[in-house]
């Protein structure tokens, strides 16, 4: 089996995050990486199946109307449930956090200095688990 690299989507309203991220992750691990500025724009390309999608959470900085993180969250899960996603927001709110993740986040993080550290985590914690969940799909086939 070939090595394929990780497709990630970084989806936010705000370019110069969105370049900032997208830097790091090319810096520090070998993805094939799509941004977008809006919800929209990331649902046109979502056949590109994406490994995980880094999505913020209000979109709304280009177009007041434009779908929201949570509308492009639940139109990701609708197309494909085993999408990972991870919420991005620059509100440190429990209330919020609970709510991505009622809506299938895998996991929300807040816009800070550590940031993409912590996204790094995430990540390879998604893969730990999918491999696990892949690991066991294979021993339940031959039960």
């Amino acid at each position: 089996m070939k090595n394929e690299k990780v497709k990630l989507f970084l989806v936010d309203d705000d370019a110069i995050f969105l370049k900032s991220l997208e830097i790091e992750f090319l810096h520090h691990a070998d993805f094939v990486i799509e941004t977008f500025a809006t919800g929209e724009l990331c649902m046109e390309n979502i056949s590109h199946n994406p490994d995980v999608i880094i999505l913020d959470y209000h979109l709304d900085g280009i177009n007041k109307v434009a779908m929201n993180g949570m509308q492009t969250l639940d139109k990701i899960k609708a197309f494909n449930p085993d999408i990972s996603v991870i919420m991005l927001s620059s509100q440190d709110k429990i209330e919020v956090a609970v709510n991505c993740m009622h809506h299938r986040a895998f996991d929300y993080v807040v816009k800070s200095e550590t940031a993409f550290t912590r996204l790094q985590k995430i990540m390879t914690t998604i893969f730990q688990y999918k491999k696990m969940e892949k690991e066991l799909n294979w021993y339940m086939e031959r039960m």
